[in-house]
């Protein structure tokens, strides 16, 4: 395996994200030493956790140097832009800025031999599903540029593992929530459901739109799987500790459970005390009636286990972050 200390040193791409920012928190907490770099194109400094070096910049000009100018032991790479329906619209934004970085990163960590990456993929790669739950085995045929970006990237990264003996594992997961140590969502285009729902809550939305209500589903709305960022970064931490030179693994991380929209703003409602307004809309052209992930390879392969991805506990921590942070926008307005 890839030698991968407890004290080890580690670059996270894109750590002013919410993804990247609650990974490195987990990271500090465990004793690792971090250097996040982020162009903050869609980041925000302030989510970089204290006790992380940050670097202000684009992978692209400055990771040969950040590589080469510290004792890194792993990458962990979650830069990367990730709005579907911009993908469409621009998609050489998401192949200069997901693909071209991520050669340009690949390249750094060959000159300067750091041999252990794990990658933040989608399970966009798979289009839409023959099969529920979606195993790693099932055919890619990704729907937009965003999946298909990440698609070519986990290509790039299996042939860097054949020829130049990269370790490395693709984590492809769905619906990421949650929140950890006051790392959380905070998009200035928000587009997934949970934080929308907090936010008619907060009163910042009137009401949260339910895309179909005749799916052929248990309750007529669409199912998806959410898994909390604390177990996502653990995930992150189990790859990077048993990566083995030359080989490029992927798995499907997701928690086990779908859970309706239906569901979700129920939860919302129960855990907010908030009434929250739902209105019924037509569906989505594209979008499938259930998404789920099998974690049954990471589970058996990883010993990855999720503890915290109970729906309730997801809103709960989600609602936690979302208040405090209208709680501080409503002070500053004072």
């Amino acid at each position: 395996m890839t030698e991968f200390p407890a004290d080890s040193h580690i670059l996270v791409t894109g750590g002013a994200g919410y993804v990247g920012s609650a990974c490195t928190q987990v990271l500090l907490d465990r004793g690792y030493r971090v250097t996040v770099v982020d162009n903050l194109t869609t980041g925000n400094r302030d989510a970089v956790p204290e006790g992380a070096s940050f670097v202000e910049g684009d992978i692209r000009n400055v990771a040969r140097d950040i590589l080469g100018s510290g004792d890194f032991q792993a990458v962990f790479h979650f830069a990367a832009r990730s709005l579907v329906g911009e993908s469409v619209e621009h998609p050489e934004e998401y192949w200069h800025h997901n693909v071209v970085t991520s050669l340009e990163l690949l390249d750094a960590m060959r000159l300067h031999r750091v041999n252990n990456l794990v990658f933040s993929s989608t399970a966009a790669c798979y289009g839409e599903p023959e099969e529920v739950p979606i195993t790693e085995d099932a055919p890619t045929s990704p729907t937009n540029p965003y999946g298909a970006s990440k698609l070519a990237i986990d290509h790039i990264i299996s042939s860097y593992a054949t020829a130049h003996g990269l370790g490395a594992t693709s984590l492809r997961y769905f619906n990421v929530a949650g929140a950890y140590r006051g790392c959380g969502e905070n998009r200035s285009v928000e587009t997934h459901l949970i934080p929308l729902v907090l936010q008619v809550a907060l009163g910042h939305r009137d009401a949260i739109k339910v895309f179909g209500t005749d799916w052929p589903t248990a309750d007529g709305t669409a199912v998806r799987d959410y898994i909390h960022i604390l177990d996502l970064a653990e995930a992150h931490i189990l790859a990077a500790h048993t990566n083995t030179p030359g080989r490029h693994r992927i798995f499907n991380l997701g928690s086990g459970d779908g859970y309706s929209v239906k569901q979700v703003v129920e939860t919302c409602r129960a855990v907010t005390g908030h009434p929250i307004p739902a209105e019924d809309a037509p569906r989505r052209a594209g979008d499938p009636a259930t998404l789920i992930a099998s974690s049954a390879r990471a589970i058996e392969d990883l010993g990855w286990q999720p503890q915290h991805s109970d729906l309730e506990t997801i809103v709960r921590d989600a609602w936690e972050f979302t208040a405090a942070l209208g709680d501080r926008a409503h002070s500053s307005r004072r």
